[in-house]
């Protein structure tokens, strides 16, 4: 069987339009990183101490060796593409690529980093916008050109979606090429698995509560079904699974010092994630609205996150806009429940 390489599906993508042809470049150029970072990430412990921490986030995140590295590995790819200003999680501030870019890209360079040495997967993420002066990458999620991730595990994939569908690239090691394996993915609408850190149970709010309460309830509770749990502690890695078998991912703001907000980036990972989840006929909200409705105020701000089938997005997102879904109907998160924040 012969497959279409990212290569040819970009170039009948963009055709002669310049914009198209300036998407396709970053896009090209990032996935040239993505390779490269897969080789590291493979060689785990024989490429050096890459878990090591060599410094901390003005927020107090971590920052791995490998995190540096990718970060460099990304911005040194883009520099062959038309990007006027890059974003990522490991600078405070934008950086200009070239002035006459016509694109501004922001970047999580390594998701998942608290894994680097477990050898679980990891990612990278990106979301790409048109430049429009300084402020770029404060534009809502819905004027994104493109976003996508690439996958570091058993197989090296990229997510993509141009705003066509998303579709998933896989890694020929023979060749080097990513070829398209999985075209216009489609989210299953419902699911009976939800992915959430349960230890952080007794900080949830009310709606996070009373939804993972229901479905622990199962098929004997309000739900009539039985669910199963996951969480991987890497976003990408949940987000694939989602895009292949449905499912729905949570990462709410809860009640500890600094989570208010939820600790996910909105314009690094909320957007572009969402993006390929809306484009697969999932969804994606902060419990009160879209995220790619979302107006960013800073570069490096933080938002509750739900994404996956869309029937459990929105059901997620009645549970924190209608009463009638907030009862105290879950005796294991009730009132007086073991459980009880």
């Amino acid at each position: 069987m012969t497959r279409t390489s990212l290569q040819d599906h970009l170039s009948r993508w963009a055709g002669a339009d310049p914009l198209r042809q300036g998407i396709e470049s970053a896009i090209t150029s990032l996935a040239e990183a993505g390779i490269a970072i897969s080789e590291l990430v493979a060689a785990g412990a024989l490429a050096g101490e890459l878990a090591a921490v060599r410094g901390h986030h003005q927020d107090g995140d971590s920052q791995k060796e490998l995190d540096a590295i990718a970060d460099r590995m990304v911005a040194e790819a883009l520099a062959n593409a038309p990007v006027a200003l890059l974003g990522s999680e490991e600078a405070e501030e934008a950086l200009v690529l070239d002035p006459a870019g016509t694109l501004a890209v922001a970047v999580d360079p390594l998701d998942g980093s608290s894994n680097i040495d477990t050898n679980v997967t990891v990612g990278t993420i990106f979301s790409i916008l048109p430049y429009n002066g300084p402020h770029a990458l404060l534009q809502k999620g819905s004027a994104q050109l493109a976003a996508g991730f690439l996958l570091y595990g058993p197989q090296t994939a990229l997510v993509l979606t141009v705003g066509e569908g998303t579709h998933i690239f896989v890694l020929d090691r023979d060749t080097g090429t990513l070829l398209l394996a999985k075209e216009r993915v489609v989210v299953p609408a419902e699911t009976a698995e939800y992915a959430i850190n349960g230890s952080n149970a007794r900080h949830w709010e009310a709606p996070i509560r009373h939804y993972v309460g229901d479905c622990l309830e199962g098929a004997e509770g309000p739900r009539g079904k039985d669910f199963n749990t996951r969480w991987i502690a890497s976003m990408v890695a949940e987000a694939f699974r989602i895009l292949i078998r449905g499912g729905v991912y949570l990462y709410p703001g809860d009640a500890r010092k600094g989570y208010t907000h939820g600790r996910l980036r909105l314009i690094y990972e909320a957007n572009p994630v969402a993006f390929l989840m809306t484009q697969a006929d999932g969804a994606a909200t902060d419990g009160t609205q879209p995220i790619l409705d979302i107006v960013p105020s800073s570069l490096h701000q933080r938002v509750p996150l739900v994404f996956g089938s869309k029937s459990e997005v929105e059901r997620v997102a009645r549970y924190h806009q209608d009463p009638l879904h907030r009862s105290e109907r879950s005796p294991l998160f009730g009132r007086r429940g073991l459980l009880r924040a």
